[in-house]
């Protein structure tokens, strides 16, 4: 028998799914094509195409040949290996995942850093998201929007929003005082001032939250695959169940190869930004 504060989480969630059905409705449509337009994005090309197309925008994003080489290289093996759609699917929901989780978090860490009021709610949540296991997500996610892609990024993006949070706070409290004094000495509006001197001093910062972000949706897409999530997931619990150790390590190669391939592309973005 649930404690009371088992029952108690147990009614919240029926609560909102009685009174605010219609808007999860609406907001899983609007994830639907989401998902559906990035999707189509990223399968339009050939692989053939699209890996040399990968290269070209990594050079221009790292300026290093040898690094964007080997992110070709590391895609070539995924399409030699046979995941490419996999891989396609995984990719498609880590992206959404990420951008909604950003939209969601940025706007969170800066109301925390204008906040002193907010600022212990705030970090007090992303304590208890970022520590709450990954897997009780899923149960609420099911519930809200049923088995698929969807309740997967949905999960995915509670889980992977605290680091954004966290570090687009952090980033705008640590902009010098003097900066801050000499945008109000210049007659600057709130939102001014956040635009041209606190978000562009916090940027590093906010991309180092993004950077981790990315890496704790590839983490957690694998885990919604548990759910009708698909992609690289759905390969890796396919070998779990057959204890097909093959599969598995392709799959789950696969999955470090886009992790290391975000994870440079990120970092070299960030760095372009210092």
């Amino acid at each position: 028998m649930a404690s009371p504060i088992g029952a108690f989480a147990e009614e919240l969630v029926d609560f909102i799914e009685h009174f605010f059905g219609w808007l999860l409705t609406l907001f899983s449509d609007i994830l639907d094509l989401v998902l559906d337009f990035v999707g189509s994005i990223l399968t339009y090309l050939d692989p053939i195409i699209f890996i040399p197309v990968l290269v070209i925008v990594s050079l221009l994003i790292t300026k290093r040949l040898f690094m964007s080489l080997l992110i070709g290289a590391a895609f070539y093996i995924i399409y030699w290996m046979g995941y490419w759609n996999s891989a396609m699917a995984t990719l498609n929901m880590v992206l959404v995942a990420t951008l909604v989780a950003v939209v969601l978090a940025v706007p969170l860490g800066i109301w925390a850093a204008d906040s002193e009021k907010a600022n212990p709610v705030i970090k007090a949540l992303m304590d208890f998201m970022q520590t709450m296991p990954a897997f009780v997500y899923l149960i609420p996610a099911v519930i809200f929007f049923g088995l698929g892609v969807v309740p997967g990024v949905v999960a995915t993006v509670i889980f992977a929003m605290p680091p954004v949070v966290r570090l687009t706070n952090l980033g705008i409290r640590q902009v010098p005082p003097e900066m801050n004094e000499v945008a109000d000495a210049f007659g600057s509006t709130g939102w001014q001032k956040l635009t041209k001197v606190q978000m562009p001093i916090a940027m590093p910062s906010i991309m180092a939250g993004i950077n981790q972000c990315i890496m704790l949706s590839l983490s957690m897409v694998v885990i919604a695959a548990m759910i009708g999530g698909g992609g690289l997931g759905g390969d890796i619990v396919y070998a779990l169940n057959r204890i097909d150790v093959a599969v598995g390590f392709e799959a789950g190669l696969a999955v470090v190869l886009i992790a290391m391939t975000l994870d440079r592309l990120t970092q070299s973005f960030k760095e372009s930004r210092t």
